[in-house]
C-alpha cells in the first residue's frame, strides 16, 4: 500500500517555505496578506487524490505570478545543497521572457499546478517536440515561474543530467531553463532548435485558482 500524502500539510509547508524565505517583502505585502491570498487555494488541493512527491514527479506546486514576483528576484531564494539559485549574465532580461501562444496563465496572482513533472521523458528533445507531446497527453508546459516554484519547494528535483527546460516561456528562440552550474542552481537560456540529453521539458497535468 503506497502511503498516504497529506495535502493540507504540504499546501502548509509551501506557504511556510514563501513566507520563511522572504516572499512577504518581495512581493509588497505584509505575511498575513500573503497568507490570505493562498489560502483560497487550499480547498483545491483537498479535492485530488495525489501520490507523495518524487524528485521527479510531485502533487501540486503554489505558484506567484511573475506580475507580482519577477524571475530575476525569486531566482536567487532558490537553494541546491545550500547554495543559492543565480540568473546567467547573458539572461538579465529574463523578466521580460513572455508566455509560449500554447499556454494560457490564470489572471490571478496565484495559483496551483498539478501532476508538476520535471520531464525525464523528454530529456534531449527539442521545445518545439515536447509541446506537441504534452498537448497530447492533455498536459501543458511550465511557464518561467512556475519552474521556479517547483524548484523553489521541491529543489531536489534538479539533478545532474536530469535537469528541465521551461517552454511554456520563450523570447524569440530562446526558452529558460533551469540546471546546476558551480553546485548551484542556474537558471538561463538554450536556443530552442538545441538538443540536450540532459535536459528535459517540466511540465503540468492542470492549472488551478
Amino acid at each position: 500500500m503506497s502511503e498516504r500524502f497529506d495535502a493540507d500539510a504540504e499546501f502548509d509547508r509551501q506557504v511556510g517555505n514563501l513566507v520563511k524565505l522572504g516572499y512577504p517583502d518581495l512581493v509588497g505585502r505584509s505575511r498575513d496578506d500573503l497568507v490570505d491570498l493562498l489560502e483560497p487555494l487550499r480547498g483545491r488541493v483537498a479535492d485530488r487524490e495525489s501520490e507523495p512527491p518524487t524528485r521527479a514527479r510531485v502533487p501540486f506546486v503554489i505558484v506567484l505570478s511573475a506580475r507580482i514576483a519577477k524571475p530575476t528576484e525569486t531566482m536567487p531564494l532558490t537553494t541546491y545543497n545550500g547554495r543559492s539559485g543565480f540568473v546567467a549574465r547573458d539572461t538579465k532580461d529574463i523578466d521580460e521572457f513572455p508566455t509560449h501562444e500554447s499556454v494560457k496563465l490564470p489572471v490571478d496572482d496565484a495559483w496551483l499546478i498539478f501532476d508538476v513533472d520535471r520531464g525525464t521523458q523528454t530529456l534531449g528533445a527539442k521545445p518545439e517536440e515536447a509541446r506537441p507531446r504534452f498537448a497530447r497527453a492533455g498536459r501543458s508546459p511550465l511557464t518561467i515561474e512556475e519552474g521556479i516554484a517547483f524548484l523553489t519547494q521541491f529543489p531536489e528535483s534538479l539533478e545532474k543530467n536530469n535537469c528541465f527546460q521551461l517552454p511554456g516561456t520563450q523570447l524569440d528562440r530562446r526558452v529558460p531553463g533551469l540546471w546546476i552550474s558551480d553546485r548551484a542552481p542556474k537558471l538561463g537560456f538554450c536556443w530552442a532548435g538545441n538538443r540536450h540529453t540532459w535536459l528535459g521539458h517540466a511540465s503540468c497535468a492542470d492549472r488551478v485558482w
